[in-house]
């Protein structure tokens, strides 16, 4: 299972998760840098790269949900997160 090795070499949500905001980011920076390096090309060449980029974000947000259900599942949550769990069960 890809979820599993992507685990065992050490990707956690989170980093899927930072990746995803990340791609949001860059789509945007990808867009602005296409519009103002490539003027004569116009708005629609800086969109479809704006665009490419903007699709990657849905794949690192899956596999960031994916990731989390595996590590619940196999109770490898981050210590943080097990130590919250923890206080909110004593109360």
């Amino acid at each position: 299972m890809i979820i599993k090795r992507m685990h065992d070499m050490g990707v956690r949500s989170e980093h899927a998760y930072t990746a995803a905001m990340a791609s949001i980011v860059f789509s945007v920076a990808a867009w602005a840098a296409s519009l103002a390096a490539e003027p004569g090309q116009g708005l629609a060449r800086a969109d479809r790269w704006g665009i490419f980029v903007g699709e990657w974000a849905p794949t690192f947000f899956g596999l960031g949900v994916a990731l989390s259900h595996y590590e619940q599942q196999e109770g490898t949550l981050t210590s943080s997160v097990r130590e919250l769990r923890e206080q909110k069960k004593a109360g």
